[in-house]
């Protein structure tokens, strides 16, 4: 049932229903089959919609998101939702710590976020009351990723946020810049939120009030801030650009919302507590005969997939929960649905037509037409079943994208009304395409036709695997030894910033909400060509922009291997150990451990610079001989790697022990792991504000109070192992183990 091995092995740790009692998925047909019909639960025909539902998964005609996936028919308390939009945060502290509540329970249930952070006042404005100086919404930020990163040592999927800041906030240059430290915001994507007054500035060289609360803090350069920010995104791929004012103009809702914000990947522009269901028809799968001299996307299979798709989407808004009242509430008053295309780059190929061309634009633009107009269709048709979304008015007629709707569409529109207030989207996909035989990604080209990714088996043995894009293997099975045509076989490595552009801009009128698409810039790219991307993007009406261009700071995406194929992480050097180095060790004592933890960091010099070369972690007790020893060779080989070398210290620290943490220095530290961190991080200060003689080694103990911690026990996993009469014994599962 899958095309490659890797798409399997993604399912199986995913996607894969698999309870520790009773029956779980044997089969990714087994999957499609327990999603159809959890997601048909609430149709009156059940039977006949799990079957339509069914069809329509099968052979990854249409791929729901990865959290419906997933936890549809599971039981399980997660959401179906991949991404929301949290409230506008309230600029004092209750609201703000009240908010990130919020978002650690939405994150908790597999939802993706985004925030506004433009409310909360400026660094250095006076708070009123207490006497103090704000210290602005980057440092609240930072509270958001230590949260995001203590989700994601929970064992949970990893985080994602977006934090968003208006062009006009007093902040606004330290948000720019603020990527620019590889250590901070590791857990966010960030966005500047760009109003059309100031591209009208921009556009005439004028000064921009960057303001508060109607009060003007001082004027900027239109074309200084902007620099500044494209500066940002040449050097460190971010902040992206968000142009808000044209996300609302367009916005079907606009008569009763306001969107605030992006969710993390850019397709949803949400309201506050907006929340978006996602899915893809994945056009691949639609071309009966590729590469055939008359090849052609079946349209009419294309119309009828996506009305199956709607029906589906708009049941998981009854299906889900929902992390909050507000985002429940918010989802069913408009029952928003995002529904894309994947495989695009794929299809076209199979239509013998190159990406970035012409003929491809003219044949998106004619698809995504095909998948415009079957959606309202289907959506009108659901609400004369059912009923509108409760916020239904019939001036979203006149919104943009439905003035531009067919006469007999508009008529069955005005006749019925709509089910969903917005429905279409383009999302990037990710492992989902994966899923389906590695076809191409959302709107994106391929980015390479194949490469070789390194696998770790269970016995901790490593093997090579070739991954090959879903469009090359097909062409490999029709064509044999025949190459394949380098001007028809186009990638992200060969394409211009602006044939990118070329396959947005027309998109996006199909688009109700936005599109997902990262423009892949070559290194050598000049800054005023980089500069160039935005203001074309801004003038062809697309909604948002997000531009790559490998850089020292984040590196590469991917690495295309150049014959012969190196798999990933060869051809990395370390540097030679010197025959003697100077460091200091700490000492730390853990209460559950009979045993201190000592922690050797040795430094380097580098030209008069001091860095930490290597780091060594010993014990006594030999229950901890197996981490020490792997996390001392993991991070010597990261430390000898050279490059930034500051997130080791928030990695550990982010590290939390289920059985409880212990109070040092007059704060809480989550687990042991996490006080080396907090080592590592006290020592590389050390190193930046040297003076005078090398520091004595240091001793660090828990707090007297610590109780103490019961132990994990090896069967069930609880921390509810006791010590008694000689023996362990686990209270959850009864497990004992005597001597």
């Amino acid at each position: 049932m899958f095309d490659t091995k890797l798409a399997e092995e993604i399912w199986t740790k995913k996607y894969r229903f698999q309870p520790t009692d009773g029956d779980g998925d044997d089969s990714v047909q087994t999957t499609w089959n327990r999603v159809a019909h959890a997601v048909a639960a609430n149709e009156a025909e059940q039977a006949r919609w799990g079957q339509a539902f069914l069809n329509a998964l099968t052979d990854f005609r249409f791929i729901p998101a990865g959290r419906i996936l997933a936890g549809a028919g599971t039981r399980r308390n997660v959401t179906l939702f991949n991404c929301f939009v949290m409230g506008e945060i309230p600029d004092d502290l209750d609201g703000i710590f009240q908010h990130l509540r919020e978002a650690a329970l939405t994150m908790q249930q597999g939802g993706g976020v985004g925030m506004d952070f433009s409310s909360i006042r400026p660094e250095g404005a006076a708070v009123r009351g207490v006497g103090a100086k704000a210290s602005g919404p980057l440092s609240f930020m930072d509270s958001w990723n230590a949260m995001c990163g203590t989700i994601m040592a929970a064992g949970q999927r990893r985080g994602a946020m977006m934090g968003c800041l208006r062009i006009g906030h007093p902040d606004i240059e330290a948000f720019i810049d603020a990527k620019r430290d590889p250590a901070r915001f590791r857990n966010f994507n960030l966005s500047v939120l760009v109003s059309d007054d100031f591209m009208k500035a921009l556009a005439s060289d004028g000064q921009w009030p960057l303001a508060f609360g109607g009060v003007v803090h001082r004027m900027v350069g239109a074309r200084d801030l902007w620099r500044r920010l494209m500066q940002a995104t040449y050097d460190v791929a971010e902040p992206g650009v968000i142009f808000i004012d044209r996300v609302n103009q367009q916005n079907n809702l606009a008569y009763c919302e306001q969107i605030l914000a992006s969710n993390p990947c850019g397709e949803q522009m949400l309201p506050p507590y907006g929340a978006c269901l996602l899915g893809s028809v994945n056009l691949a799968r639609l071309v009966p005969q590729p590469f055939a001299t008359n090849a052609a996307l079946d349209e009419e299979e294309l119309a009828a997939l996506t009305a199956t798709a709607v029906r589906f989407l708009d049941n998981v808004i009854d299906i889900s929960r929902y992390p909050l009242p507000q985002q429940e509430a918010e989802a069913r008053s408009k029952r928003r649905i995002g529904l894309g295309v994947t495989g695009l780059a794929d299809a076209l190929i199979f239509c013998n037509a190159t990406y970035g061309s012409s003929r491809a634009i003219a044949l998106t633009q004619q698809w995504l037409g095909t998948i415009k107009r079957a959606a309202y269709r289907a959506s009108a048709l659901v609400a004369a079943e059912k009923d509108v979304f409760p916020l239904y008015d019939p001036v979203i007629l006149e919104r943009p994208n439905l003035r531009t709707l067919d006469d007999e569409t508009r008529a069955l529109i005005a006749e019925h009304g709509l089910r969903n207030g917005c429905l279409t989207s383009i999302a990037p996909t990710g492992t989902t395409s994966l899923l389906a035989g590695n076809v191409s990604s959302g709107i994106e080209p391929v980015f390479a036709y194949s490469y070789t990714r390194k696998v770790r088996e269970a016995d901790g043995s490593t093997r090579k695997e070739a991954v090959e894009d879903y469009g090359y293997r097909v062409w490999k099975q029709l064509k044999g030894e025949e190459p394949p045509p380098e001007d028809l076989f186009v990638s992200a490595q060969s394409l211009d910033p602006s044939d990118h552009l070329a396959m947005q801009a027309p998109a996006q009128a199909f688009i109700d909400s936005s599109i997902s698409k990262t423009v892949n810039c070559p290194e050598d790219i000049s800054f005023d060509a980089f500069m160039d991307i935005y203001a074309e993007a801004y003038h062809l009406g697309c909604k948002g922009l997000t531009t790559y261009r490998p850089n020292d700071t984040t590196g590469s995406v991917l690495s295309v291997p150049v014959a012969p194929s190196p798999s990933p992480g060869e051809g990395i050097e370390l540097q030679p150990r010197p025959e003697s180095l100077h460091g200091t060790t700490y000492k730390i004592k853990w209460p559950d451990s009979a045993h201190a933890v000592y922690v050797t960091i040795n430094d380097i010099d580098n030209a008069g610079i001091r860095r930490p070369f290597e780091m060594f972690v010993n014990s006594k007790n030999m229950e901890h001989y197996a981490w020490t020893l792997g996390l001392t060779r993991m991070i010597s080989a990261v430390l000898r790697r050279g490059g930034d070398i500051a997130f080791v210290a928030e990695e550990l620290k982010a590290v939390f022990d289920p059985r409880g943490g212990a109070w040092m220095g007059g704060r809480y530290v989550p687990s042991l792991l996490a006080a080396i961190g907090d080592l590592f991080e006290r020592h590389l200060e050390m190193l930046d504000n040297r003076e005078g003689p090398r520091p004595d080694p240091v001793e660090i103990h828990p707090a007297r109070e610590r109780s103490v911690i019961p132990q994990i026990c090896p069967q069930c996993s609880a921390a509810a192992m006791q010590r008694s009469e000689g023996c362990d014994k686990c209270l959850e599962c009864g497990y004992s183990k005597c001597g």
